[in-house]
């Protein structure tokens, strides 16, 4: 596949503050998400795991749903969550803090943006490295496999230019779906009973440290296609993340300390945080092959 990423981004940021038509596609119908978070990449099991071991804990939160008709459910916060045998199921992600800057040709805005795109080359700073998710690598290869709309092609619809150069032969080596998806990249919470305020913050925005590690602890510690869980090695995992020291650690709450309002003009924002934190350099377009995923 070939896609033009560059000023573009689409993928790794939410732009429905700057786009002119609703871009809510993930919230239209089925089972919809608690939280606000727009294109959230759903990780492996196992590279969830990796996050955790390079340190990068902090960056990973998690997804629970609303149950659509017919799903079972459980209560949690009074509020009904999509569940598989009476456990809320849940997925994790990268985190989306607000970041100044300009896709498509705008001005710097502030938008959300995944914890590794850089703000200012638009480029993802693992790109490459073993850490990137193959969600990430494949993409849009999952949507076009699913005839589903790329991101490319509504920025395209929305902003004009040429993304998705040539869509032929989509990758779909990451795509789990159905019974293969169980404890791989979608998970189950053994003990709802831990969960309380947990939907609450989660629907509010204001995940705390331990929530977030409380999701990523069961999901490394979950075994592939199945609803086990090892205890001691959630338990594990929750005191990593919770320990979790890197250039991110700080720039998350830097980000979120300097932002103004989601969609506010940006143009005066600092832009060298990440790297003055000892964030990975981005390798620049010109290093990046015309049919790279960017």
């Amino acid at each position: 596949m070939e896609v033009n990423c560059e000023g573009c981004a689409g993928c790794c940021i939410d732009w429905r503050p700057v786009s002119p038509v609703p871009l809510d596609h993930e919230r239209r119908s089925g089972r919809l998400p608690l939280d606000d978070t727009y294109n959230l990449v759903s990780l492996t099991r196992d590279e969830i795991g990796r996050f955790v071991d390079a340190g990068h804990g902090d960056a990973l939160t998690p997804r629970l749903w609303r149950p659509a008709d017919g799903d079972a459910s459980v209560t949690i916060d009074d509020r009904a969550v999509a569940a598989i045998d009476g456990r809320p199921a849940f997925v994790v992600g990268l985190r989306k803090p607000p970041k100044p800057v300009a896709p498509f040709g705008l001005d710097r805005r502030w938008l959300r943006g995944c914890v590794f795109l850089d703000p200012d080359s638009l480029q993802c700073r693992i790109h490459g490295d073993h850490l990137y998710p193959g969600e990430c690598a494949d993409y849009p290869g999952h949507n076009l496999a699913l005839d589903r709309e790329t991101e490319c092609e509504r920025v395209e619809r929305v902003y004009g230019g040429e993304r998705l150069v040539d869509g032929r032969d989509p990758p779909t080596g990451h795509l789990r779906l159905g019974p293969a998806a169980l404890g791989t990249t979608v998970f189950a919470h053994p003990d709802p009973a831990r969960l309380d305020g947990v939907a609450d913050r989660l629907v509010a925005g204001t995940l705390r440290p331990a929530d977030r590690a409380e999701f990523v602890g069961y999901a490394v510690a979950s075994l592939p296609g199945s609803l086990t869980v090892d205890d001691d090695r959630a338990a594990a995992v929750r005191e990593a993340v919770l320990g979790s020291s890197s250039w991110l650690s700080g720039v998350l709450d830097a980000w979120a300390a300097r932002a103004t309002a989601v969609g506010d003009d940006a143009s005066n924002a600092a832009l060298g945080i990440e790297d003055e934190a000892g964030a990975p350099a981005t390798p620049g377009w010109d290093a990046i092959h015309p049919g790279g995923e960017g």
